[in-house]
């Protein structure tokens, strides 16, 4: 039996105001050729389908006609739970009629395990498939006590729990997997998993993974990624989209498993290349540079976090301009040259505030215009931050 495990697909997300929809399309019309080319028997979506607990119809009717195309009629089943970004009961409302071409559709945490007979293969499948199971989903109040040891303790009992009573269900003729959405200790997380406690209470010891299932499929990260120190296979398919910078340069991928009862899981990975890549962009000669870049045609596709080196404060003008060469520019950040910082270094000895000494730079350099409240923030970010980087590296 071949199995395509994918998360996170965040439909419908954006990124600063620009609709990430094409390109969420485009991943999907890969996916379908994937399952395709690679004679996909079963389809495993753990969690996050959808960015928000109320998604725009634009999204839903693009979820319903990929997992439609993906399940070929019924030929191929489909799983696939909720995440916490997904609101549970209207994920599952269309199970009525998703079940007719074999997709489940789960919201809410279950002890049921999916019996799902593949036959493609003339295969069963025993899923343990396990939704975002928060306190307030799994309807329990796991600790009186609001202390994040004692209740991360009990959070990880009870997850462990539940997977040991599903894997009941388990048997040596059929293929037994275990999914769900949570965040397993030790994962490499990135900016753009918001919001769920990771690092926090819901947090669950890779111990705690059911050592009978062949394989668990997990969601929730967004780094494709092996769970270490788990008792069996455990892996985080990762998002198939970066979604935000610090995801920048990531290779975003689908796992599959070719899996026979009672033996290990033989796992690969397919590269996805759908998207406009999140790339972060260091022009430390300036305009000049950044204008050269935009000319050659460097990353015409991509979404550009800009540090540009400046000496004199950007106008609006050259702001708009900037953004007009190149669409795809999400953020741009100005970094103010040694010479300037030295001269705000020597000044910063007086007792006069450092945004009234922003304020006068700003005025002289602009023929005395003053900052805007917006400038005068995000200078004394960049300050801080170059402040406490150059700590960190005494």
């Amino acid at each position: 039996m071949r199995i395509l495990h994918t998360a996170d697909w965040h439909l419908g997300r954006s990124l600063e105001g620009r609709s990430r929809l094409e390109e969420q399309a485009q991943f999907l019309d890969e996916l379908v050729k994937i399952v395709e080319e690679e004679k996909i028997d079963v389809v495993l979506m753990a969690g996050d389908a959808f960015d928000t607990v109320n998604p725009p119809a634009a999204a839903e009717s693009l979820f319903y006609e990929s997992i439609s195309r993906l399940s070929d009629g019924g030929k191929r089943p489909i799983s696939i739970i909720a995440g916490n970004h997904d609101n549970p009961d209207r994920l599952s409302a269309a199970s009525p009629l998703a079940h007719g071409q074999g997709i489940q559709l789960l919201g809410l945490p279950t002890m049921d395990v999916q019996t799902i007979y593949v036959p493609s293969t003339n295969e069963t499948l025993k899923l343990a498939a396990l939704p975002y199971p928060s306190e307030s989903r799994l309807a329990e109040v796991l600790s009186e006590s609001h202390e994040e040891l004692m209740l991360r303790d009990k959070y990880d009992q009870r997850i462990q729990g539940i997977f040991e009573q599903m894997s009941k269900a388990f048997t040596p003729e059929t293929i037994n997997i275990a999914m769900s959405h949570i965040y397993v200790t030790g994962g490499s997380s990135t900016d753009s998993e918001r919001p769920i406690e990771v690092g926090g209470a819901y947090t669950v010891a890779a111990t705690s993974l059911p050592e009978s299932a062949q394989y668990v499929a997990l969601g929730h990260l967004h780094r494709p990624q092996m769970v270490s120190r788990a008792k069996t296979i455990a892996r985080y398919s990762g998002s198939p989209l970066a979604y935000s910078f610090s995801e920048a340069g990531y290779a975003k991928s689908v796992t599959i498993l070719d899996a026979k009862p009672g033996l290990p899981v033989e796992m690969s990975e397919v590269f996805l290349s759908s998207g406009r890549p999140l790339i972060r962009w260091k022009a430390k000669e300036g305009l000049a540079q950044v204008y050269s870049w935009l000319d050659e045609g460097k990353d015409a596709n991509a979404w550009i976090d800009l540090e540009i080196h400046v000496t004199n404060a950007l106008s609006i003008e050259e702001i708009h301009r900037l953004r007009k060469y190149h669409s795809g520019l999400i953020h741009i950040r100005p970094v103010f040259d040694e010479l300037e910082k030295d001269k705000l270094e020597r000044t910063v000895s007086t007792n006069t505030p450092i945004d009234e000494l922003f304020a006068r730079f700003y005025e002289k350099q602009t023929g005395g215009a003053k900052p805007e409240p917006e400038l005068t923030k995000l200078f004394l970010e960049l300050l801080t931050e170059d402040a406490d980087g150059e700590g960190d590296e005494a």
